[in-house]
């Protein structure tokens, strides 16, 4: 029975050059095979997951020799961190190994949106020309509000600000002296959803953050504004953004992540035929880069972990 079990996509150079010289068992589908991931378990000393695996409960449970867990990311949701800590059981979350591709990702989905260009292909290799249609917006000028203002969300305000964006943030758990706060003003939530052109959500899901931009806080927003979430399904109620783009109020949306994923066929079919809406499978914290950094972290703590450093 293997030592260490992957049970989601992993950069493999990393696996093949860290962990070289340890039982490892990667199947990046073993996520989608629940009793097989238990059955692999009983042994295991190290489990690698991404965001999909559930790692409480059940899996707990089968995994009696558990030491260590490597998260393939930031978020912890997936995780029952208090009873890994019952058990023993160290967490290690990549921390800051993705930040700049979820900054990018931001920027890269508020460019989309302002400019409105990108849905032009189909018409224009049909011979039509729907330039007023996608002349869109600067970027320049325009106010970023960071709801969250950790270590991505910095990131982001960094290439926002270079991009001639003013900045503003509302995180009511990073004190008033915090270095954080030179790169961005501080607002309240409603003050913030008043000013903003583009909102985007830092926050990781917990009870107090469920839902917490919903139909009331969307319709607050600035007419024409624009909403990104790339940090947890959950925060945002999505049911309310579709409602919100249908009648015209939000300029655009980029959703990279959802209530429940991956999303079928019915729950997406909500989405469909929705104006000025990206939507992607959770991505943005997910480059050939990132990917790289992201596995070569998480392989080195868990094999220091196993070596007892």
């Amino acid at each position: 029975m293997p030592e260490i079990v992957i049970t989601e996509f992993m950069d493999e150079a990393a696996i093949r050059e860290i962990l070289a010289d340890r039982d490892v068992l990667y199947d990046p589908k073993l996520v989608d095979r629940p009793s097989d991931l238990l059955a692999q378990l009983s042994e295991a000393r190290a489990l690698i997951v991404r965001n999909r695996t559930q790692v409480r409960g059940a899996l707990l449970e089968a995994a009696g020799k558990l030491e260590v867990v490597g998260r393939l990311g930031v978020g912890l949701d997936n995780i029952d961190v208090e009873a890994c800590n019952a058990r023993g059981v160290t967490v290690h979350p990549a921390t800051g190994a993705n930040d700049l591709s979820v900054a990018e990702y931001v920027i890269t989905a508020a460019l989309l949106l302002l400019r409105c260009a990108w849905t032009a292909t189909p018409e224009v290799t049909a011979g039509k020309w729907p330039r007023m249609t996608t002349i869109g917006r600067e970027i320049s000028g325009k106010t970023l509000g960071l709801i969250g203002l950790g270590n991505i969300a910095r990131e982001t305000a960094t290439r926002a600000r270079a991009l001639g964006m003013q900045i503003v943030a509302f995180d009511p758990l990073l004190p008033a002296d915090h270095t954080a706060w030179q790169r961005a003003k501080p607002y309240s939530l409603k003050e913030l959803l008043q000013v903003a052109d583009v909102v985007s959500l830092h926050v990781p899901l917990l009870p107090s953050t469920i839902n917490m931009i919903g139909r009331a806080q969307l319709a607050s927003m600035r007419r024409g504004s624009i909403i990104i979430n790339a940090a947890r399904g959950g925060v945002l109620d999505e049911d309310a953004v579709v409602e919100s783009l249908r009648s015209g109020h939000l300029g655009g949306a980029a959703l990279d992540v959802f209530d429940t994923e991956p999303l079928d066929a019915a729950r997406g079919a909500r989405f469909a035929k929705t104006p000025n809406l990206l939507l992607t499978p959770h991505i943005a914290g997910v480059t050939e880069e990132s990917n790289v950094r992201v596995s070569e972290l998480i392989a080195r703590q868990v094999l220091g972990h196993l070596a007892g450093k």
